[in-house]
């Protein structure tokens, strides 16, 4: 099977980066590596992963400090360029992964030698219904998120790409100095003028944070306004649907809720991240004791 690094950008996620590494590593196939890039963080962050990584010295989780320029977009690409995997994952620190998903990955490229990226459905962790959440993220992300005659756009969040993908395009990806576009969908297009392949695949999950919902509509507009920057940056790609008017019309809904779903989670002492893939887990730990059992 193909090897499997995780790259992490990290800036300022004390709140959810120790949580984030426990799902990244609870897996049923190991990654070869977890690369967490800390960009200037003046919170926690880098303490914390420092300190799961003396906790966990056989995990392979490696700190590394990108210090030069701040920003998600250097930060990757530092995290991307160290990386020794066949594969290169790439998450936010505060995506949950689900217990399979290094295996699925690796099982992705493996079974088709013309993917060169692959991006897959997520969930919000902590808002209710997670499952249902997975089903509609999965069926409006298949139908929408796509450029040119179908190609599929990678999603920040939960996505992954060959390493000789990633040397092909890494001179030629945006530096959006002026921080306007979409980093994730500016790689898709650059996977795409290379005559790269971009797949999607249903069991490739995670688990996501709610709180870009948790933003003044001035804010999220901002945000959205990215999809269109993008392309814009881009004028030889074309987009038939776009995804921003489905998230519009998400975001009453969400921001209502969130902020009283999270004073309920508070309440009851609940760590969503934590149980979002609780059962996989513990699926996992029950294998891995009968395997052993089994040796014995």
């Amino acid at each position: 099977m193909l090897t499997v690094s995780i790259v992490i950008p990290a800036w300022n996620e004390e709140d959810r980066i120790g949580d984030c590494l426990v799902n990244a590593t609870r897996q049923s196939q190991a990654p070869l590596e977890v690369l967490v890039v800390d960009n200037k963080s003046t919170d926690r962050t880098a303490a914390i992963v420092q300190d799961f990584i003396d906790r966990n010295p056989d995990q392979h989780v490696e700190l590394l400090h990108q210090d030069k320029d701040q920003g998600l977009i250097p930060s990757r690409n530092y995290g991307l360029d160290r990386a020794k995997g066949d594969i290169l994952g790439r998450i936010d620190a505060d995506c949950m992964l689900r217990p399979n998903w290094v295996e699925v990955v690796s099982r992705t490229f493996t079974e088709d030698p013309d993917a060169m990226g692959a991006t897959g459905p997520v969930a919000y962790y902590d808002m209710p219904g997670k499952n249902i959440g997975l089903k509609g993220d999965d069926t409006i992300r298949k139908a929408i998120y796509r450029a040119d005659d179908g190609q599929y756009l990678l999603y920040g969040s939960n996505m992954a790409l060959r390493a000789t993908a990633w040397k092909a395009i890494r001179n030629e990806v945006c530096r959006d100095k002026a921080d306007i576009l979409h980093e994730d969908v500016d790689v898709s297009l650059h996977l795409i003028d290379q005559g790269f392949k971009t797949v999607y695949c249903k069991d490739m999950n995670a688990g996501i944070s709610a709180r870009r919902m948790d933003t003044s509509f001035t804010s999220f507009r901002h945000y959205m306004q990215r999809f269109k920057n993008t392309f814009d940056a881009h004028p030889q790609h074309t987009r038939e649907q776009k995804p921003e008017h489905t998230l519009y019309a998400l975001y009453p809904i969400l921001r209502a809720f969130y902020p009283v779903y999270q004073k309920y989670l508070e309440s009851a002492d609940i760590n969503p991240a934590e149980r979002v893939w609780i059962s996989e887990q513990m699926e996992l730990f029950h294998r891995h004791e009968q395997e052993m059992d089994q040796e014995d």
